[in-house]
Order: C-alpha cells, then structure tokens, then sequence
C-alpha cells in the first residue's frame, strides 16, 4: 500500500521527525546506509530551511518510480522528498543554491548541498507565492548528484507526482504508477472507495494490475483492472498512454478522476465516465485522442484537489520535474476556507526537456 509520511513542519521537532521519515522510506526503497543517510540529510535541510526561511510548511517522504523509465526492466523506487510552503519565496533561485547563501527573507541554507547529495534535485519559487524544492535519492549515484541512468532516446515523456493521506494517515487511498511496454509509456492514477486502508488496497491492486497490462490500450487496461479490483472495494481510476512511435495521447477513466491537458491553444478537460472500477464499470469507454508535443502537459488529480482548481499559468513550469509541478498544483489549490476531506493525488506527465535531464 502507498506508505506517505506526511510531515507539518511548525516547530524545531519536527525536524527529527523528517529525518525518522526519511530514514523509513529509505527502508522501503532498499536504499544502503550511505544512501539512507544521504535521505535523512536532505530531509533534515529541507524541514530546518522551512522553519528558517518560511515560518514552517510541509514535507511529504514516499518512495516512487524514478521520472523516466528504463526500457525493458522493472523500475526501482527511489525515496522522493518534497518541501511546500506558502512562504515569501525567492528572487534569485540560482544564488539561493550556492553553499553558504542565506538571507532573513530567502530559503537557501543547505539547498546547495541537497542538490549535490541526491540524485535529483529541482526548485521552483515565487517571489509572494512560496517554494517547493524536490529531492529524490536512490541506491546508486554518479557521484555528480544526477541519476545515475541516462535518459533513454526513445522516451518522450516523464512522469512525477505526490500523495497527500487524508487528515495525515498512514497509507492514502490514493496511488499513481506509471510503466513502459515498447513504445507505449502509461500513467495511472487511482482512487480508492473512500479513505483508510480498505482504499488503499484497493489503488494498490490497481497499481499491480497496471504493470500486468501496460501493452493494452487504455480502455482495455480500464476493463482489465475492474476483473481485478473485483474482490476489493473498487476504485475510481484514469489511464493516460502516450505512443512514442505516433506521438499520441490516449486517455480513458472511470469514475471521479480529473484530468487537465495543456497543450498550445491552452488547458481543456478530458472526462472520465461515471462508475467504479471493480464494482460498477460502464458498458463502454471512450477513449480520447491528442497530439503529444513538446508544449503538452498532462495532470492527472484526485477528488482530495477542488474541482475548480485553476491550472498554472507559468509558461515556464512544464520545464519543471513532473513532481515539482504536482507539488505546485496542489499548494496553490489548497486553501483553510475548504477543507480537505479526502486523499489528495496529483500525477503529472510532461515532455522530457531537450537536453534529456530526467
């Protein structure tokens, strides 16, 4: 089941418990004591730096597949830190990640190391919005804190995201996976009946039904999956597949799954059909098509982020680590007028930029 450690960081021990969390995801991922160390390390910077420079924020710790997959091999989970606040930001991001650069107003102790420490490493700040700094580190490094596996040629995509657990539960009910068959690369994202471990079993059957019938096109990776989420609860669930060779999009879902694609002329929805899969599936199910290029972003969410949310304006951000743009997504719809009352996920594909950096 999708273990998340969600840590609220508003006081100096809480620091200890980022590291805790830190230490128990590298467990999970099977992470060796010098990378386990190398995660508490980052997990301790990132929630002292919230403390310091943004009067507090919250840190998620959970192991994910790394944001490009290899060809032809089961994907190793990497343990993925990711620092939220809704602090003053940043003016100047590169001068922030030297060694030693700190301000009263600023994030920028130790983010310089936390970048060289893991594998991979990515900023985005907002002068009056706040900053989310991610940091994912696995079982083997090249020594120049980048992934140590270079991106494959034929991938065009990569693929990121981040879990919320619902009023900070051990296990969400929620769970994003994504996998690699030839030339089709598949995200998923499922919702289980609503929330606690029941809903997680259920997202998580999901998640191993995926890597069974990543060769199937959406609609039958849907149909697939209800016969094995049957002895479950069910879950609601979106499958997006992007083809390398045509370079193109299909979606399909099933139940209360949002999904929002950018793409040149601006954001539009692409809609689920009403049910549940493994209780309820539809007799049919559509398949959407689109053209996938380099200006497309695909987000993928749960029923935890408003349906209203607004997508994000910067041009820029598509540049961004897929997690980081999950990240963002979900700090800038959340808001103490309405109140979370589920699990949150947000999985997110976007191109890989030109010069291959995962």
């Amino acid at each position: 089941m999708p273990r998340v450690w969600d840590v609220p960081v508003h006081d100096s021990t809480r620091v200890r418990d980022a590291r805790v969390a830190a230490e128990g995801a590298a467990a999970l991922a099977g992470l060796d004591r010098n990378r386990t160390a190398a995660a508490a390390l980052v997990a301790t910077e990132l929630a002292t730096n919230l403390l310091k420079h943004a009067k507090g924020g919250q840190l998620l710790i959970e192991t994910v597949p790394p944001p490009v997959l290899p060809a032809g091999q089961e994907a190793t989970s990497v343990v993925q830190i990711a620092a939220i606040d809704h602090g003053p930001g940043m003016a100047d991001v590169r001068a922030a990640l030297r060694d030693g650069f700190s301000t009263a107003s600023t994030l920028g102790a130790g983010l310089g190391a936390c970048r060289r420490i893991a594998d991979d490493f990515d900023l985005h700040s907002v002068p009056g919005r706040g900053t989310v700094a991610l940091a994912r580190i696995g079982t083997t490094r090249n020594g120049r804190g980048h992934a140590a596996t270079p991106t494959p040629a034929a991938a065009a995509a990569r693929a990121g995201g981040v879990n919320i657990p619902f009023a900070g539960a051990e296990f969400s009910g929620d769970a994003w996976a994504w996998v690699r068959s030839g030339h089709r690369t598949t995200l998923m994202l499922a919702d289980g009946l609503g929330h606690g471990p029941d809903a997680a079993r259920a997202s998580s059957a999901a998640v191993e039904a995926l890597r069974r019938s990543g060769h199937l096109p959406p609609a039958e990776v849907l149909r697939y999956l209800d016969a094995e989420l049957r002895p479950t609860r069910g879950a609601a669930v979106a499958v997006a597949q992007l083809d390398t060779e045509t370079g193109r999009l299909t979606f399909s879902g099933i139940g209360n799954i949002g999904a929002r694609l950018r793409t040149g002329e601006g954001w539009r929805p692409l809609l689920s059909r009403p049910g549940i899969v493994g209780a309820h599936r539809p007799t049919t199910i559509p398949e959407h098509h689109a053209t996938w290029g380099a200006d497309c972003l695909l987000v993928l969410h749960s029923d935890g982020l408003p349906s209203r949310w607004t997508p994000p304006t910067d041009a820029c951000l598509a540049s961004f680590d897929p997690a980081v743009i999950a990240s963002v997504t979900v700090r800038d719809a959340s808001s103490s007028a309405r109140p979370v009352r589920d699990d949150t996920a947000v999985a997110v594909l976007s191109p890989v930029p030109p010069d291959g950096t995962p």
